[in-house]
């Protein structure tokens, strides 16, 4: 069985809800240096736990042309759910991210990733879910996606913006592939489940509560 299959089995008082907010103490910051303006769509491969919420997150976000849930880390051989829910894969839960740069860019859909994506000082957890699968890790794609992601984290770090270090992994991606076609747009379809209520819902809110002028209208 499933993890999450037995969370959904859990009464609700007993669910953990999981936001990126939880431990952060400072205000949060820009990054100090983006990856240069360039034209046409471009993409980024992020990992905060279970899709689901990261996915509606995103979906969510101005200049975000597409999300496609999915996994990275691992083989393709291996690149279906119920291999990865093991956690023996080496793929993590993730999301393929196709935005305009020219109206959001990467740096800024990495402050969104951080602060209210994910909480990117749980190791190899998200919430309720555990396991190497739910990990918080950025794939990159080029040495800019690299030097942004890693100075950021530096950058938070220092400032001390989390009450904990990141713990987010920054690694060359090496493939990304869709999961099933029930998981995408999953948050939509299923506003009503247990799990999404507690866990996804409160990352949309603080989206918009957040940062409004990054909200598609």
């Amino acid at each position: 069985m499933l993890k999450r299959a037995l969370i959904f089995a859990l009464p609700l008082s007993l669910l953990t809800v999981s936001a990126a907010f939880s431990g952060q103490k400072a205000a949060f910051p820009d990054p100090a240096i983006d990856v240069p303006a360039a034209t046409g769509l471009q993409t980024a491969v992020l990992a905060g736990g279970c899709f689901w919420g990261v996915e509606g997150v995103f979906e969510r976000v101005k200049g975000v042309k597409k999300v496609v849930s999915g996994f990275a880390g691992g083989d393709k051989s291996t690149a279906n759910y119920e291999t990865v829910s093991t956690g023996s894969t080496g793929h993590a839960e993730s999301v393929e991210i196709t935005f305009d740069p020219t109206q959001i860019t990467y740096g800024q859909l990495l402050k969104i990733y951080f602060s209210v994506a994910h909480n990117p000082t749980e190791l190899n957890r998200q919430g309720p879910d555990y396991g190497t699968q739910y990990r918080s890790a950025i794939f990159y794609g080029n040495d800019d996606q690299k030097k942004v992601a890693e100075a950021y984290i530096k950058q938070l770090d220092e400032a001390k913006v989390f009450s904990r270090q990141i713990v987010t992994q920054v690694t060359p991606l090496t493939g990304f592939y869709a999961a099933e076609a029930y998981h995408q747009h999953f948050l939509d379809h299923n506003m009503n489940m247990p799990y999404i209520v507690y866990n996804d819902l409160p990352k949309i809110a603080a989206l918009k509560k957040e940062y409004p002028e990054l909200c598609k209208r």
